[in-house]
């Protein structure tokens, strides 16, 4: 039984992730957190998801329970992550890291951790948006420079980071297929007398607002005809689930992860 630790706990993702591992054969959730200075400390966890009593006591400090768990899913923001990567790296623990808007420093500081801890990060685990990277990636190569590439997402209100991570990542996957580089050609939004469109640019549009939960397209668009890569999340319970598999996945004893960096394409064996 992988025992599964959750920063966080008290947030939208939290809650989820919470009902995610209730749902899963062969983990079970042994550790709940939340800041120091939380109401939650002490409240049951499996009350807090809204899932009926678990026993599992939300903690306001790692250190506390370190011995209590065997990987940990932070959904968090990003100094808080950086610094749970640290203590896994220094605990022997492994670490599913679905956190975005790290900058440089803090990528940086992630990837020092793998070398000591098996990390699986990414911009988003939904088995859907996963295979949505690599359609994105097939059709880039095929018709990527036939057409103008664009990509389009919208979330709730509360999210603070634009583009959002999986924007970006299928940014990448594109860009890759037609052998650009993203930081070259991205435009991020558009305003005034912008002139012609760059054939080799890539844009982004970014939409915030109500409850949206993700939606994400890659739109290619030729002379007198376009394709559209679209995925539409209408729960977290996706993204959740996936996290979860990944944490699974870590922790399988016939896979030798003791150490090094992973994303949802290796936990789902698309690479």
């Amino acid at each position: 039984m992988t025992r599964i630790a959750i920063t966080g706990a008290g947030g939208r993702m939290g809650k989820t992730l919470i009902e995610a591992i209730l749902l899963t054969d062969g983990v079970e959730l042994s550790v709940a957190l939340e800041r120091p200075e939380s109401s939650l400390i002490g409240v049951d966890a499996g009350e807090l998801a809204g899932v009926g009593t678990n026993g599992v006591i939300v903690a306001g400090s790692i250190d506390e329970v370190g011995d209590q768990f065997d990987v940990l899913i932070d959904f968090t923001v990003p100094a808080a992550t950086v610094a749970n990567a640290a203590f896994c790296a220094a605990n022997n623990k492994k670490m599913v890291i679905g956190t975005t808007g790290l900058d440089a420093e803090q990528h940086a500081q992630v990837i020092a951790a793998t070398e000591k801890s098996a990390i699986c990060m990414a911009s988003n685990f939904s088995t859907g948006v996963n295979l949505c990277f690599k359609l994105a990636e097939l059709a880039a190569a095929v018709i990527g420079d036939e057409t103008d590439i664009e990509i389009l997402e919208a979330h709730h209100r509360h999210k603070i980071d634009a583009p959002s991570g999986t924007a970006l990542s299928l940014g990448e996957s594109v860009a890759r297929a037609v052998g650009r580089d993203l930081k070259e050609v991205a435009v991020y939004g558009r305003e005034g007398q912008t002139g012609a469109r760059d054939s080799e640019t890539i844009g982004f549009a970014t939409v915030r607002g109500g409850d949206i939960v993700g939606d994400h397209t890659v739109l290619f668009a030729g002379e007198g005809e376009r394709v559209e890569i679209t995925h539409k999340a209408s729960s977290r319970l996706s993204f959740a689930r996936g996290a979860v598999r990944a944490a699974k996945w870590l922790c399988q004893k016939e896979s030798g992860k003791e150490s090094g960096l992973f994303d949802m394409q290796d936990v789902l064996g698309l690479k």
